[in-house]
């Protein structure tokens, strides 16, 4: 049985991945998942987040550590999550198997108005004033919502579980501000980790620009697929094509056969 371990992305916990793991696990059955939360989110929300992604990446490893599971591992990881995965794969890739990175954005790989849209600015500003929180929660959670997946938005059941989430573990001002200045000053090795990469993007993420995963993948010369119909929210816009896609990648590189799931 495979390790995959799963990395959400800012202010997201694992919870975030809904009914995905699920439908992973019934794609790919000899998959063994672990779902970890970064500081500062999830059961971890009291925990100061890291301002830097290589502390991130050391206290996933610790985590795994703690709880007796062994490299090596698969990253399956989304956004500010993919950055913490990419370190993992520079920086210790003797513990990988490979890597699936999902909507993410890189310096110097893509200029800034691509790694996050300007038009989201001002909506994302507000909602870190520390002001608004927590007695807008609602409020908070519908924007995000908004901004990262059409399917979630129109799931009234969706919306109430994320402000459930956020009443549950909240994400403090002082570390969300810290996660997203982690995300800002991260670069991107200028080479590809040794191991396999696929990279897959929602054409209609209207958070960050799908271009950033296409100047990745070229890069890198790593195998890109993109849902043209889901956003930044990957996983619950398009989780079947999703797991889909990672079996395929699999079976195309060697790494287990079609016929395992």
């Amino acid at each position: 049985m495979s390790n995959w371990i799963f990395l959400r992305g800012l202010m997201r916990e694992t919870r975030h991945w809904g009914e995905f793991p699920e439908i992973f696990r019934a794609t790919l059955p000899q998959a063994g998942v672990t779902l970890l939360d970064l500081p500062g989110n999830g059961h971890l929300h009291k925990e100061k987040s890291p301002a830097r992604v290589e502390e991130m990446t050391d206290a996933c490893r610790r985590q795994l550590l703690s709880q007796g599971i062994l490299p090596p591992y698969y990253l399956f990881a989304l956004s500010l999550g993919a950055m913490v995965a990419i370190d993992w794969a520079t920086r210790y890739p003797q513990e990988l198997a490979g890597c699936v990175l999902l909507n993410t954005s890189l310096r110097p790989v893509s200029p800034f108005y691509q790694r996050l849209r300007p038009r989201n600015y001002p909506a994302l500003l507000s909602l870190a004033l520390p002001g608004l929180r927590p007695r807008n929660f609602a409020r908070q959670e519908r924007r995000l919502l908004q901004l990262t997946s059409y399917r979630g938005i129109a799931q009234p059941s969706v919306l109430a579980a994320w402000i459930g989430y956020q009443h549950d573990h909240p994400v403090s001002y002082g570390n969300a501000w810290r996660q997203l200045y982690a995300a800002m000053r991260y670069r991107a090795p200028d080479h590809a980790p040794a191991m396999p990469i696929l990279i897959l993007a929602g054409g209609a993420d209207q958070l960050i620009d799908p271009r950033c995963s296409q100047n990745l993948a070229r890069l890198w010369r790593a195998p890109l697929a993109v849902q043209a119909a889901a956003g930044h929210d990957l996983t619950l816009d398009a989780g079947g094509w999703v797991a889909e896609q990672v079996r395929d990648w699999l079976a195309a590189t060697g790494q287990c056969k079609k016929n395992d799931s």
